[in-house]
């Protein structure tokens, strides 16, 4: 082989390794950003499942929206997440009442639910002024619902 065609595959190595770079450098900080979303998701859930099972332990902390809330806030251990804590109840006769008034449920059972969602905001690695600001941060919501021990 003449030196001046071994020059040229060298030539064209660089020439690939030019393109073929930017290419990986764009995978591999998407799955650092997908490795960052699903354990903020991770962190996200958790915090919900932290909040109705503080909700769920008697009647007293089921109706205490603003504790279950903390519970959720503070086990997620970030400014990002918020929560928004309810509780419905159920006769056993299958209707619902938001209200858990004990005379709701006069000829039946009543079966009360606490319910936490949980939504927190990351932002991206992708967080530069010229990109849509849908894709400058993802949002990611997380829902537990448990029955109040009775």
């Amino acid at each position: 082989m003449t030196p001046r065609a071994k020059r040229g595959r060298r030539g064209a190595a660089l020439v690939e390794m030019v393109v073929v770079t930017p290419i990986l450098l764009l995978v591999l900080i998407g799955l650092v950003e997908a490795g960052q979303a699903g354990d903020f998701a991770i962190r996200v859930a958790s915090a919900a499942r932290a909040g109705v099972q503080y909700g769920a332990q008697n009647l007293s902390t089921a109706l205490d929206n603003s504790g279950m809330q903390s519970a959720a806030t503070t086990d997620a251990d970030s400014s990002a997440v918020t929560a928004v804590a309810s509780h419905m109840c159920e006769c056993a006769n299958g209707s619902v009442s938001a209200s858990c008034l004990p005379s709701y449920c006069s000829t039946s059972h009543q079966v009360v639910f606490v319910q936490v969602v949980t939504t927190g905001t990351m932002p991206s690695l992708f967080n530069y002024a010229p990109m849509p600001a849908s894709l400058r941060t993802i949002s990611i919501t997380g829902t537990a619902i448990m029955r109040v021990a009775q």
